[in-house]
């Protein structure tokens, strides 16, 4: 009875990688969900840079983070072994979010270059392990996969759970670095089950006919970096590339021919058997890469949607919850409707538009704090010395000389203006404040702000609509909480309705197959984008805030389309591809999602509006006929594999 017990329950190592993936996921959807807010904010300790530039950065790094598992997984399986390489990759990204938690551009970016190898390490890694755990026809793989994945989409959830109340007590560094605890958390259950998965560190089968890493490197890699240094430099002096996607865009995008190049020629040069699988793997490149291309859109447009174009008030937020009820800042109301309540005159104070600056990213110079103490209805609070109630830290300012505060105004190829204020390289600050105002009801935090702004906030404001009492805020739901929490939330909920539906299907003898369930995927992220832009068209391209519900409805009908193509994807890689060719065929999808996700950034940094999503719909549904249209070769494949 014992026995059948454990032939029955999964393999004892499960446990631990379903942990540790867990904690890692739930470190990289908490940093991706507030990236481009980061960069972008210039109200709450953020960078300050224009969208344009935020979305380039993330689209770099997001097409980083799904290139680099391409040659990690080779490294780990030729030389590191994959628990080494899960262990190296942790730390890598452990050290990545912690170098975000420190408030300077020169860790920022050795953040994002630490997180983009130590991704690459990992993630591949850690699913072969899961794979190893089982024998090759253990019918238990399928369901132990379903388990680990599960860790994911647990890990998503809990990242925006998590990000929104440090955020709004403290500060974006704190989320990064609580990332950080994170992913030392997941290595150390990695650590202590080290014997345990033995097992599953088995390296893979390999052939001499396999592809060897050398010639990975010198005709896949050299190549790409050759023509992706080229069309960096050669954007640069042609107008019209400057003018749109931008050199990096195109240097990444030329850079991937010889990569596209080289997969084409696996194709061709392919054996009469192997030809048939291999080409059908081309439609679902495309799928995928298409795909993933408007899934990502969550940490980029869509992240912007909801910051700046959604009605995000939710006094329904129970005040025990207070946490997760973020303070609308001067910004907010900029096409807040009539009825929003404004903020008390009182706790607006006028500065020059460097001082504001300064305020929205939590820096002070010395001297900004000697005039504001100058002003006989101002008190600057020695945050150190006087204690701070938990719902006023995030207003806390870090003080530096004058001298070590810059604030620099760039204005871009496009004529964006963009404010940035840093400190010193090597500067400390000198201590912490709180500016406050002493009204009837007590000390007052305030706000500085421009006159400028001060007259965009009660702009379009109604006269009839009472002001808030001074020190109190409209409250919001944070908007990684909707672009973070909706989809793993509605993965978790949907998976069995979608697979029960395709089950019922099969049993009216109506099977719908793996190639038409990728069509099917298209078709309702079309349906998806298309809901946006109407939601969009209501709220007149930003000029007026537009419902949540958009964004609920959206993230229901993705999730949809998720569950019907992504793991259709990857199951038919594994299928279609020659066995000696699966780790390559498997990094071609990498690929795909990588270029996906650099024109993802791409979009991120357009206006969110009727146009865009309209645009996309279009792309899609045009991605959604090719497939159609592929659709006999590729049921032929699928049959002639028995996938």
């Amino acid at each position: 009875m014992a026995q059948a017990a454990v032939q029955k329950g999964h393999p004892r190592g499960l446990k631990a990688l379903f942990m540790t993936e867990m904690w890692e996921r739930l470190g990289f959807y908490l940093m991706l969900g507030i990236l481009l807010l980061y960069i972008t904010d210039t109200e709450r300790g953020g960078l300050g840079f224009s969208t344009r530039r935020a979305a380039e950065i993330y689209g770099t790094y997001m097409a980083f983070v799904y290139f680099t598992p391409f040659i990690g997984g080779m490294i780990a399986d030729r030389f590191l072994g994959f628990r080494r390489s899960v262990f190296i990759g942790g730390l890598l990204m452990a050290a990545g979010y912690f170098s975000l938690g420190v408030r300077s551009l020169p860790t920022f970016y050795l953040g994002l270059v630490l997180l983009c190898i130590g991704n690459g390490f990992f993630k591949p890694n850690i699913s072969a392990m899961v794979g190893n755990l089982y024998a090759p026809d253990d019918p238990r793989r399928d369901a132990g996969f379903n388990i680990f994945y599960m860790g994911i989409n647990i890990g998503a959830s809990l990242s925006a759970l998590l990000s929104a109340p440090l955020r709004n007590l403290w500060s974006f560094n704190m989320a990064f670095s609580a990332a950080g605890v994170g992913l030392l958390i997941g290595v150390t259950v990695l650590v202590a089950n080290w014997k345990r998965l033995a097992k599953a560190d088995r390296p893979s089968e390999r052939s001499e006919d396999d592809i060897s890493f050398k010639q990975v490197i010198m005709t896949i890699l050299v190549p790409a970096f050759g023509f992706g240094v080229a069309g960096y430099f050669l954007g640069g002096q042609l107008g019209f590339v400057r003018s749109t996607i931008g050199p990096v865009t195109f240097a990444f995008l030329v850079g991937m021919l010889p990569v596209v190049a080289y997969f084409g020629l696996i194709v061709k040069r392919a054996t009469p058997e192997e030809k048939p699988g291999l080409a059908a793997l081309i439609p679902v490149y495309v799928a995928g890469g298409a795909f993933f291309m408007v899934l990502h859109l969550s940490g980029g447009l869509m992240t912007v949607f909801a910051e700046h174009n959604t009605d995000r008030r939710a006094e329904w937020i129970p005040r025990w919850a207070d946490v997760y009820a973020q303070k609308a800042m001067p910004s907010y109301y900029g096409n807040a409707g009539p009825g929003t309540p404004r903020p008390d005159q009182q706790v607006l104070v006028d500065v020059d538009p460097r001082g504001e600056a300064m305020f929205g990213a939590r820096m002070l110079s010395s001297d900004l704090v000697d005039s504001l103490q100058a002003r006989p209805d101002i008190e600057v609070l020695d945050a150190q010395k006087n204690p701070v109630p938990e719902e006023e830290k995030f207003l806390v300012c870090k003080v530096f000389p004058g001298n070590q505060v810059n604030v620099s105004t760039e204005t871009d190829a496009h004529g964006t203006a963009t404010t940035t204020v840093k400190a010193a390289d090597g500067a400390e600050p000198a201590g912490q404040v709180l500016v406050v105002k002493d009204l009837a009801d007590g000390k007052v935090p305030v706000l500085l702000v421009s006159p400028e702004t001060r007259a965009a906030v009660y702009a379009g404001g109604d006269p009839a609509v009472p002001t808030l009492q001074p020190g109190k805020y409209v409250r919001l739901v944070n908007a990684e909480m909707l672009t973070g929490l909706l989809n793993p939330v509605f993965v978790v909920l949907l998976t069995p309705v979608i697979v029960g539906f395709f089950g019922w299907m099969a049993t009216r003898g109506r099977p719908v197959t793996t190639a038409r369930k990728i069509f099917l995927g298209m078709v309702i992220t079309t349906v998806a984008l298309l809901v946006m832009a109407v939601g969009a068209s209501l709220g007149k391209d930003g000029a007026a805030k537009t419902s949540m519900m958009w964004m609920v409805i959206y993230y229901l009908i993705i999730t949809c389309g998720e569950l019907c193509l992504s793991p259709m994807g990857l199951s038919l890689v594994t299928k279609l591809s020659p066995k000696r060719l699966v780790g390559l065929m498997m990094g071609g999808w990498f690929l795909a999602t990588s270029i996906g996700n650099k024109l993802s950034g791409f979009i991120s940094g357009l206006e969110p509006g009727t146009t865009m999503f309209v645009v996309l719909a279009v792309a899609i549904l045009g991605v959604a006929g090719f497939i159609f249209a592929m659709l006999p070769r590729l049921d032929a494949a699928i049959k002639k594999y028995g996938a």
